[in-house]
């Protein structure tokens, strides 16, 4: 048996509010919740979501496992050798 006046109050029936929309309940101690971001919302539920790959990670991987397409090898840049870098370098002075 559960002591007197020390629990929280519980309401079962609390609203989850996202952007000033009720999108569920809930059961809770506190009789809303204001959220920014919910599962209806969030491009990974959506599936909106974009895989940013800035420094080419996924692509190494791919290519690193065998997972890449020939496609997609043949796309790749080699890396340029220092007189390669010199002579682009004394092209643009000109």
């Amino acid at each position: 048996m559960p002591k007197k006046d020390i629990h929280p109050k519980w309401y079962p029936e609390a609203k989850v509010i996202c952007n000033g929309e009720v999108v569920m309940t809930t059961g809770s101690t506190q009789p809303e919740i204001h959220v920014d971001v919910w599962s209806g919302n969030h491009p990974f539920f959506t599936g909106t979501q974009k895989i940013l790959d800035t420094e080419g990670r996924v692509d190494r991987f791919m290519r690193k496992y065998g997972m890449a397409s020939p496609d997609e090898e043949s796309k790749v840049d080699k890396p340029k050798s220092e007189t390669d870098i010199k002579k682009n370098k004394s092209n643009k002075q000109d």
